[in-house]
This record gives C-alpha cells, structure tokens and sequence, in this order.
C-alpha cells in the first residue's frame, strides 16, 4: 500500500491568503466580511482550491473546506489592506478559525472566521463495540473512508500498529481507531518470574528474574536480578526483559 500523503496546512493557507489579499485589496473590509456573494465565492475558491492535484496517490486525503461567517452585529472601518493569517497555537484541521486583521485604514481591527477542514481517507473503523482493557483483533475493524480531522486524535493508519493492542477505554461500533484509544497490551504483571537478558558488546549473558512492575512490550520495566539488584530493562516479549551493558 502507497503511503498516505500528508495534509500541509500552511500550502492551504498560502492559497487563502493569495485570494484574500487580492479580493481585499480595493474594498472596504465591510463588503469583505458582510456580503453574502462574497462568501460563497470564499467558499467556491477553497472547494476548487483543495482539489487541485497535488498527489497522484490513490489513498491522498480528500480535502472539503466550509467557511462560516462572522458575527453579523460586527461594523468594521473601511480598509485598504487585509492580512489573513493564523493565529498562535492554530491549525487548519477540524473545526478551526482564520484570522483577518486590517493594516491600513481609519481603525485597525482584527476578527476571526470560522472555517472547517475536513479530510478524508482510508482508515480502520471497529465492526462493534469494545470493552475497555480488551484485545483489539484484525477481524474486529474493517476499512472505510472517514474525516481524519473529526477528532484532535491522529488515525492509526497501519494495521500492525493496533492489531494485540488493548482498547484504553470503551470503544463504541463505528468508531475510526486513533492513537489516543489504544494502548500496548501488558505482557507481564508485578511479581511474574521472568528472564533478564543482559546485552553488551559481542556477548549476551540471561538469567532469572522477578518482575517488580508491570511490563509492556517495548516499555521500561523495573526486575530484581538472581543476585538481588535492581535494574530497569526494555520489555521484549511476555517473559523477556533486556537490560543494556
């Protein structure tokens, strides 16, 4: 499978800027923000504008962008120039905003608009529902194309990243898979007996051991050696913990 592109939010800012600097240029910001021709223009260039090839992937993500409107009790001073920009800590993804503020006219003033990024493309959609703590199985989701902006969570796009993980809360049918709903399956509880292997350069020594906290495959965990030290080594597998020399 080709890999997923990645939505670039800045290249979709660049193009509304373009087009904003160029309607705003010669009009008074009023017209910009309250006329309804205006806004459906808005709307027409960024549905034409996030479907230009930019990707010759099958799986690309398929951009739709909605702009909302401003507040309509809002009176804004003539302008004769308009910076669209986004603001600090922003993202176009998901339900998000646009910031216009006027730089040369009577009055300097600085509104948001709201907009909304959809984007879709493939991703792995649970076939029913999920107890928390249980084993998510290849057969339990199937895939479908959903909005991967929908939610502030990233799609977990590859199978072997959450097929024998374990649902980190209540997982409902429908549901796309996304990082914040997995979690590492334990491999060990506290006090299993476990192996510790110990690696240096050109030799590898094991010995028993005793587990002092849980384990997670690839996640540090805390054993007591044969001799009675204690140590911190990399989870391997359900009963092989490394400890690097």
């Amino acid at each position: 499978m080709k890999p997923i592109a990645h939505f670039n939010p800045l290249a979709l800012l660049c193009l509304v800027c373009v087009w904003l600097f160029a309607l705003a240029a010669p009009a008074a910001a009023q017209d910009l923000v309250a006329n309804a021709d205006t806004m459906a223009l808005t709307q027409r260039w960024l549905d034409a504008a996030v479907r230009q090839p930019g990707n010759s992937d099958a799986h690309a993500l398929r951009l739709e962008v909605s702009v909302g409107h401003l507040d309509p009790r809002l009176r804004l001073a003539p302008c004769a120039e308009i910076e669209p920009y986004l603001p600090v800590n922003t993202s176009l993804w998901g339900r998000t905003r646009v910031g216009l503020r006027c730089l040369k006219g009577a009055s300097r003033w600085n509104v948001f608009l709201p907009v909304t990024v959809k984007a879709f493309g493939p991703a792995w959609v649970l076939r029913g529902a999920v107890a928390p703590g249980s084993t998510i199985r290849e057969e339990d989701a199937m895939e479908v194309e959903v909005d991967w902006a929908s939610e502030p969570s990233p799609i977990v796009r590859n199978a072997a990243q959450w097929v024998g993980k374990v649902a980190a809360y209540s997982l409902a049918a429908g549901q796309p898979l996304r990082q914040a709903m997995i979690r590492p399956a334990q491999a060990f509880a506290a006090g299993a007996s476990i192996r510790v292997l110990a690696q240096g350069q050109g030799f590898s020594v094991s010995s028993d051991g005793q587990a002092l906290s849980a384990g997670v495959v690839g996640q540090l965990a805390r054993v007591r050696t044969e001799g009675g030290k204690v140590v911190s080594g990399t989870v391997l597998d359900t009963h092989t913990v490394e400890i690097a020399l």
